[in-house]
Order: C-alpha cells, then structure tokens, then sequence
C-alpha cells in the first residue's frame, strides 16, 4: 500500500512518540529496585505524609503489603482523626546503613514529610560491619532524616533493630553473641537519637518475646509476622499523635 508524502509523515512522527515514550517507562521503572516504593497516586493535598527508611523490617519480608509496620500505623491514626496519604517506603531487605544512603543519593524525594521514621542496622550487625562504620552512617542517615522532616527533629522516629536471635533461623547460631551485638548497635542508634533530639522507640524488647510466642514470627523463620509489626505500629502511631498535636 503506498502512502502520500504528508500522510507518511505523520505515521512516522506517530510511531516516534511511541517508541520515545515507552522507552523512557521502561528506563524509569527499572530505575529502582522493585522493593522501593513510592506514593500512591491516589495522594491527597489535605492529608499529611509519612517516610519509612529502613531494611526488611520496614518494607514487610515475608508478610502481605497491609501488614507493614508503617501501613499499619498510618491506619491506627486514621481511626484518631489524623490523616495520612500511603507511606512512601524506602526499604530493601539485606541493606546496610551504607545501601540505603546509596539509594537515598538515586532518589528525589518531593517536599518535607510530617513524619519520617527510620529503622536500620541489622545487616551491619550480620554481615559484621564495624561500629565505627555503623556510627558515622547512621548519624548520615538521621541527618538526611530530619532534613525530609523539614528540618523538625521531633518528627523523626528512629526505631531500634530487633533481635533476630530468638527466631528459628537463628537456632544454630551462637544466639547470646547476636543479642549482644544488636544490644551493642542500638546503644550506638540510641545515643545519636538523643544527641540529634529526635523521638525514639525500642521495639528490641517487644521482639524478643517472640521467643515465647510463634505467632510473632513470619513464616519464612526469620522476619516477623503482621501481629508483631502491629506493636510497632502502635507505638509509633503513640508517638506520632503527640508530636502532631502539641
């Protein structure tokens, strides 16, 4: 079939556009790693938001998307008459304090955030990072935090790293030293957290009754269930209406 010169044209432009444009939605969604999310486009203005960094324990190993400590407390408050937009989440299960700061270096986040928690340390302790190394990143990483707050420091969450010791994959392992060594990091995420003034949560001893009770734990033997993370996200739901309503 032969086409006239103008009608050529315009097929080809077509054709350009759409080839221009799916390129580029494939570059963008392979940008980040599919365990990074981000807000839902279902946003409201009038609502505020709410950024959660951290590792598997904040994106939810093992558990359905509802189940998040973050989505969880955002639902809490909702039933208190504080309204959120969906957490944003930047999270990766096996990141140390050196991969988040890595993805947060990839990542433009729009505005200030009402509330940012952070929650990170485990693989340090498990890869065997140093302290030292944990120190200097976490306090980068708390830094980066309140700047996401707008620079208010009472509206950062820094949560402890729970203790995985008491979970069936650790069973074999030498459990004393590992609940030693996240005592240990916490002492250090602690102090910075006092030293930068923001608000603090230790949710290591609530972990720990896992050892007792086997609905705390998910059903990949490691990371913990729905029923767990609905402790957090009491506390942080705790926290966040008292910052919010002073």
């Amino acid at each position: 079939m032969l086409l006239d010169r103008n009608n050529g044209f315009s097929i080809l432009l077509f054709i350009t556009v759409i080839f221009l444009g799916t390129s580029f939605c494939s570059r963008q969604n392979n940008k980040y790693p599919q365990s990074i999310l981000f807000m839902s486009s279902t946003q409201n203005d009038k609502h505020k938001n709410y950024l959660a960094l951290g590792d598997s324990y904040t994106i939810g190993e093992s558990i359905p998307a509802g189940e998040r400590y973050p989505e969880q407390a955002v639902k809490i408050l909702e039933t208190a008459g504080i309204h959120f937009n969906d957490p944003q989440i930047i999270a990766t299960t096996g990141w140390t304090t050196a991969d988040l700061l890595s993805a947060l270096g990839k990542t433009r986040l729009a505005g200030n955030y009402d509330i940012v928690s952070l929650l990170i340390g485990v693989n340090n302790q498990y890869q065997g990072r140093s302290r030292s190394e944990y120190e200097k990143e976490f306090t980068e990483l708390l830094q980066k935090s309140i700047q996401f707050a707008g620079d208010q420091p009472a509206h950062v969450i820094v949560l402890s790293i729970p203790d995985y010791s008491i979970t069936p994959f650790a069973r074999n392992s030498d459990t004393t030293l590992i609940a030693s060594e996240i005592d240990a990091f916490n002492l250090i995420n602690k102090k910075i957290a006092t030293d930068y003034h923001v608000q603090y949560i230790n949710v290591t001893g609530e972990s720990r009754k896992a050892l007792n009770d086997p609905t705390l734990i998910a059903g990949d033997g490691l990371h913990f269930s729905g029923k767990e993370y609905a402790i957090w996200a009491g506390m942080v739901a705790d926290v966040v209406q008292k910052v919010l309503r002073k």
